[in-house]
């Protein structure tokens, strides 16, 4: 039996495109000087948190899928919760879409944390 789910059906790299359409969202709003000064780095943070979890995927070791599992996170981080803010703080971003951008974002702070966990109980399973 093939366990292995393509990375389109996995729900956290789903919530990742998702917050990458609702940030493109957000970002194609801005005006061109806003889009230089933040825009330009909340949308390379979005797309990060997606890019990351599909290049952890298809990794063979599971040090090396946590790895860029952290890097994804970390991306979330940076464009959730820096990003996000300043924009939000400038008066650049409207609160639904901002409210929306949030919302996706904690679900998939859940859902890559879960996926972390279980990326690493995995490996102490196969190493028992």
């Amino acid at each position: 039996m093939n366990k292995f789910i393509p990375l389109k059906d996995l729900e956290v790299h789903k919530l990742a495109r998702e917050l990458s359409r609702i940030g493109w969202g957000i970002y194609d709003s801005l005006d061109w000087r806003d889009k230089k000064i933040m825009g330009d780095q909340f949308i390379t943070a979005t797309d990060s948190v997606g890019a990351n979890i599909a290049e952890g995927y298809f990794r063979y070791h599971f040090l090396e899928r946590i790895k860029f599992y952290y890097n994804s996170r970390g991306s979330l981080a940076e464009c959730a919760e820096h990003w996000l803010e300043l924009l939000k703080e400038r008066k650049k971003v409207k609160e639904e879409k901002y409210q929306q951008y949030k919302t996706t974002a904690e679900k998939l702070s859940l859902k890559l944390n879960n996926f972390i966990a279980s990326t690493a109980k995995a490996k102490y399973n196969e190493s028992q």
